[in-house]
């Protein structure tokens, strides 16, 4: 199984930065989530998601460092979520990370519905080093 690799670069400030190892199962989405055609950006990471646990079946580590996602955003996130909550009650291991700006109030509420949701344990970690968004969810 290949590695998904999606690097925005700084001319596409809308699309988050994705690093999926097939060989640790550690998975990072970081930056900024407010693209055109979000369906199709999310649905390719839950693809990869869902052939990593049918193929490789073995630990996934999440980890969100987004400083900005806007409500179609929200809406995948919470599918990729859901899906992470399914793997987890099938009986595979899940950690799942959310990294913050900790004056970011409305991120860590965001995330904590997120939970509420999709009863995944999500570890927030307030990171003073993330960028804060005012205009974050």
């Amino acid at each position: 199984m290949e590695n998904l690799e999606i690097n925005s670069g700084h001319e596409m400030f809308d699309v988050p930065i994705v690093n999926f190892n097939a060989d640790t199962g550690d998975c990072i989405i970081e930056g900024e989530s407010y693209l055109e055609k979000t369906a199709e950006f999310y649905d390719r990471l839950l693809a990869w998601l869902n052939q990593y646990m049918s193929e490789v079946n073995g630990a996934i580590n999440i980890r969100f460092r987004l400083t900005y996602f806007n409500t179609s955003s929200s809406k995948r996130i919470l599918h990729i979520m859901l899906r992470l909550k399914q793997y987890v009650d099938s009986g595979s291991k899940v950690e799942a990370r959310w990294h913050y700006n900790p004056n970011d109030i409305e991120m860590e509420e965001a995330v904590e519905d997120f939970m509420s949701i999709a009863k995944l344990d999500i570890q927030l970690m307030p990171d003073s080093s993330m960028k804060f968004n005012p205009f974050s969810k």
